[in-house]
């Protein structure tokens, strides 16, 4: 059905891999050895604008798509200044034999009309050297204030086609935006596309906020504020940046809170008399569950996708360790037992992996294992890793990068998950403890 979807194998076994590209006579195929691959070559020209008001976001759509896929690592756009064709009509017949002479082995047209704030953006994909067009043909419509975001959905759709992956282009993070220097630190929350753009400020910096988290649905966020003068857990509504305190009784420290996936009940860890445990909440009640009871501190916990598990850290074992124990409490089982400490973990939205934040030798590291603890492999490495993310499709992971000394400062990094393509994430200031939302509706 789709020669292209054959091209690019990038299935369960790209942790273990192998493979190379094939030649351009066969099928198109280009697979994973140990997270080297040859990426796939493709031509994005600018989109054709059916209306005069068109003209001015067109050849933008087009860059924010090539962007888009080959900030993947996994696509190599052939550059306008190769072409040989140009695409004067989107309804044309296209010269695939001029496509094949710059070797573009994909290929994405489109065409943008405007009426008054009202946007349509129509594109189509096709597989170059079999001459058929892909099953991409779609049409988005919206304002011109949303005009990224349907670049970013025909990304998606274009991505999907050819990987047989879900996309993760029209998604969102919320992150703690930094400012100021080492030793005062202004903090408030920021929320942005995926790839930097459209920041928006949540908070002001008149208190210290940490650790937000985006819901299952993407419109709320919880995080740590201690405006109180200590740690409470805060809910914001994001399309209405309104918030309340979710109260965990008098005398206590609340922190590192997560949605659970249903959205009713988050999962969080709770100080009281000098022990950390984990407990549970229910968001429209505030009745709380312990969920743990030891003399050891109990953090960081994050559910499982089916909402039956939840992965946390530890040091019941004498080192800061990652356990998992059913949802509702119970006997956690240990799943870390390399070298170093390891904490932060998160589990994958596809439920077969737990990335966590591992410190060993004096270095840190981004890691994912299996959930049972096995293939334990480091992505990264350097002064400071942390706080890792997923990705809405669990292919790539963001996570906190600071740098040392007293002019060091916090910035986004992003890595999939072979441990290639590690690049950094821009925004306008310092940036620590992103959170990645699921795809928009």
């Amino acid at each position: 059905m789709r020669n292209i979807l054959a091209a690019l194998l990038i299935g369960a076994s790209a942790l273990a891999g192998a493979g190379a590209a094939a030649a351009q006579t066969g099928p198109l195929r280009i697979e994973i050895d140990q997270g080297v691959i040859e990426p796939l070559p493709y031509a994005v020209p600018d989109f054709v604008p059916e209306t005069p008001a068109a003209a001015e976001y067109a050849a933008e759509i087009a860059r924010v798509i090539a962007s888009d896929l080959s900030g993947t690592g996994l696509f190599r756009e052939v550059p306008a200044s190769a072409h040989i064709s140009k695409v004067a009509a989107f309804d044309g017949p296209v010269k695939f034999a001029d496509w094949k002479a710059v070797n573009a082995q994909a290929l994405i047209t489109g065409a943008v009309s405007v009426t008054g704030n009202g946007l349509t953006v129509r594109f189509r994909g096709y597989d170059v050297f079999a001459e058929k067009e892909l099953e991409t043909a779609l049409q988005f419509t919206g304002t011109t204030d949303g005009w990224r975001r349907m670049a970013h959905k025909v990304a998606d759709a274009i991505y999907s086609e050819i990987t047989g992956e879900s996309g993760y282009f029209d998604s969102r993070v919320v992150y703690v935006s930094e400012s100021g220097p080492k030793n005062d630190r202004r903090k408030r929350l920021a929320v942005m596309d995926y790839d930097g753009a459209n920041v928006q400020y949540l908070t002001n910096s008149a208190s210290i906020v940490l650790a937000p988290r985006f819901s299952p649905t993407g419109d709320r966020v919880l995080y740590t504020s201690y405006e109180s003068g200590f740690p409470q857990i805060h809910v914001l509504d994001v399309g209405q940046v309104q918030r309340k305190v979710l109260s965990s009784g008098d005398g206590t420290m609340s922190f590192a809170p997560r949605f659970a996936p249903d959205g009713r009940t988050i999962v969080y860890s709770q100080t009281q008399g000098g022990n950390t445990d984990l407990f549970s909440m229910d968001i429209s009640t505030g009745a709380n569950t312990r969920l743990t009871s030891a003399p050891s501190i109990e953090t960081a916990p994050s559910f499982s996708p089916d909402g039956s598990q939840i992965v946390f850290e530890s040091d019941r074992s004498g080192s800061q360790q990652l356990y998992v124990m059913p949802a509702g409490g119970g006997e956690a089982r240990r799943i870390s037992f390399g070298e170093g400490r390891y904490g932060t973990p998160v589990w994958s939205p596809r439920g077969d992996m737990v990335a966590f934040t591992k410190q060993n030798k004096g270095r840190f590291h981004i890691g994912v294992m299996r959930t049972d603890g096995s293939e334990e492999r480091l992505l990264t490495a350097s002064f400071l890793d942390e706080g890792p993310t997923w990705a809405p499709n669990g292919r790539v992971i963001m996570f906190t990068r600071e740098s040392q000394g007293s002019s060091g400062r916090a910035l986004l990094y992003s890595v999939d998950i072979t441990g290639r393509n590690l690049k950094p994430v821009k925004t306008p200031d310092g940036a620590s403890d992103p959170s990645w939302s699921p795809l928009q509706k």
